[in-house]
């Protein structure tokens, strides 16, 4: 899996996004082991050290622990893994929706375009 980075925000901060996306999309189960540091900065294309940053904070933040001889393991927090989705889920929607007004759609608009969309993804 392609690890897109830019230069425009820090590595490490990318890198906590990316993993907590696929922590809530599922990639990563409650109780999952996580590869090694060394594994994950390898795939990423990035120095062990920003990884383990990215690692460290992800872990501060409870979304991760570390058994000492065992490695680092997702959170069994159900609930903490719903709130972080439903969170990550309400950032896209306010882009969207600010998206959608800046092309001078209104609410009403939005929403037909919306049940449009999904009455599409029914279909499929």
């Amino acid at each position: 899996m392609t690890w897109n980075l830019d230069n425009n925000m820090p590595i490490y901060l990318q890198l906590m996004d990316r993993i907590q996306r696929d922590i809530i999309s599922g990639r990563y189960g409650p109780g999952d082991k996580l590869p090694s540091v060394r594994e994950l900065a390898v795939e990423a294309a990035v120095n062990p050290n920003t990884m383990q940053k990215a690692l460290s904070e992800l872990e501060r933040r409870g979304l991760v622990y570390s058994q000492r001889t065992s490695g680092r393991f997702i959170t069994e927090d159900e609930e903490l893994l719903k709130e972080l989705k439903r969170e990550q889920a309400a950032g896209y929607l306010a882009e969207f929706m600010a998206n959608m007004h800046n092309l001078g759609l209104k609410d009403e608009e939005i929403r037909a375009l919306f049940e449009e969309a999904m009455e599409g993804e029914k279909e499929e």
